[in-house]
């Protein structure tokens, strides 16, 4: 199974509330840990941080594919987001959008098989290193195929991608 070390860390990183990642989905705000079923998780995700300037990169990956208790497939890559920028919303968040910049991999929504137990979809965000190449990783310029996200080794990406620490996260359950 591919090394998950650093996602794993991730979601004992949300705990501390000024790390909390804001994740929306639709008109659904993410708690962190909450339980939300497949057809509320849908939409591409919205992320939510507060900084001031900056380009970021948001993941979002499922670390239980296709079981928690025998995860063979896992991790599955689900979204990888560069460019995010951000912006003040009107209610007073700031809101990181790719307005122009194509994903690396678009949003897949959840899709654990019955009768999985829940799958933990964790949301990641990083500073965006300046030179970095987003068609580094979109074979022919297209957005990554589905059946590379499959035991998708995360640690290379970060290595490759020369990701620095991790700013914030955030993650919910779903099946």
């Amino acid at each position: 199974m591919p090394d998950i070390k650093s996602i794993e860390a991730a979601i004992e990183l949300s705990k501390d509330e000024s790390k909390l990642l804001g994740v929306k989905l639709g008109a659904k705000t993410i708690t962190r840990g909450e339980h939300i079923p497949k057809a509320e998780a849908r939409d591409t995700p919205e992320l939510s941080f507060d900084v001031p300037s900056g380009t970021y990169i948001g993941v979002n990956i499922d670390l239980d594919a296709p079981f928690p208790s025998f995860p063979f497939l896992g991790p599955i890559l689900h979204w990888v987001q560069p460019g995010l920028a951000p912006t003040k919303a009107a209610d007073g968040t700031t809101v990181l959008s790719a307005s122009t910049t194509p994903p690396i991999a678009s949003y897949i929504p959840p899709g654990p098989p019955p009768p999985s137990a829940p799958h933990r979809y964790v949301f990641l965000l990083y500073e965006q290193p300046e030179d970095f190449d987003a068609m580094k990783f979109m074979p022919g310029g297209q957005p990554m195929t589905h059946f590379k996200r499959i035991r998708y080794d995360y640690a290379a990406f970060e290595k490759e991608a020369k990701l620095g620490p991790l700013i914030a996260s955030n993650y919910f359950v779903s099946n």
